[in-house]
């Protein structure tokens, strides 16, 4: 297929998340990354522009090529033409802990404006409203990757002042790509908003954040997916339409 720069006006917003979270994985970065948008975010930056990239799983896979959408980090899609399938505590302790991973790629409940990720509880820790499936791997990825980045959906529950509870640390958070706009940390490490999508306004980001929000003197315009990455989100990578719908 013969790629094209011609921007596409026939985007859903979860593609234009992926389309964004995969111009940011650079060719030959090796990158963790669990299953959602970022997974088909990395599977897009390597039929695009970053074919030397290396997809790392919690599981154990190394070097993944699955040939479908895997609906876990348990899935033997992953292990279809990996590099290497080997233990949690050696993808840990070798690659994540050794310094090996450029990007991590997070999610959680709550997100603060300092970068802070809360996968642990909603509510007072001894007596909380929600209890979540805690730290993962997550804490040590927050802590190892040199770069970590957010893909996730604006929600003013979802994006307190301050989390419950730090399950992850912020301080490596590089960027926050939402439904709405991009988020980076400013020279104190708080989260500003430095880019709007088309057609959103800041009071509209503003709403769906629970901190008054700083922007940048100058808000960014992102370049819209091409034509050629949504065909291959829709017909190549996702095809059944589980991440991208």
């Amino acid at each position: 297929m013969t790629a094209t720069t011609t921007a596409s006006t026939d985007y859903t917003l979860n593609e234009l998340m992926c389309v964004l979270a995969a111009r940011e994985i650079g060719d030959g970065d090796v990158v963790f990354v669990g299953i959602g948008l970022p997974n088909l975010a990395c599977n897009l930056a390597r039929a695009t522009h970053a074919p030397n990239m290396t997809l790392i799983y919690e599981s154990g896979a190394v070097g993944a090529v699955p040939d479908r959408v895997p609906p876990s980090i348990g899935d033997p899609a992953l292990v279809t033409g990996s590099l290497m399938v080997t233990s949690m505590s050696d993808i840990f302790q070798s690659f994540l802990q050794n310094g090996k991973i450029q990007i991590g790629f997070l999610g959680g409940a709550q997100v603060d404006k300092r970068g802070n990720i809360n996968t642990t509880a909603v509510g007072p820790y001894a007596s909380p409203k929600v209890r979540l499936p805690g730290s993962g791997g997550a804490c040590e990825i927050a802590q190892h990757a040199q770069r970590v980045l957010i893909v996730t959906k604006l929600d003013k529950r979802a994006f307190p002042d301050k989390v419950d509870f730090i399950t992850s640390n912020g301080k490596r958070v590089k960027k926050v790509i939402t439904n709405m706009g991009i988020l980076e940390p400013d020279e104190t490490g708080e989260l500003t908003l430095t880019a709007l999508y088309p057609g959103v306004t800041f009071e509209k980001v503003q709403e769906n954040i629970g901190w008054a929000l700083k922007k940048a003197p100058r808000l960014a315009e992102v370049a819209l997916p091409t034509a050629n990455e949504i065909d291959l989100l829709r017909n190549t990578l996702d095809p059944k339409r589980l991440h991208i719908k």
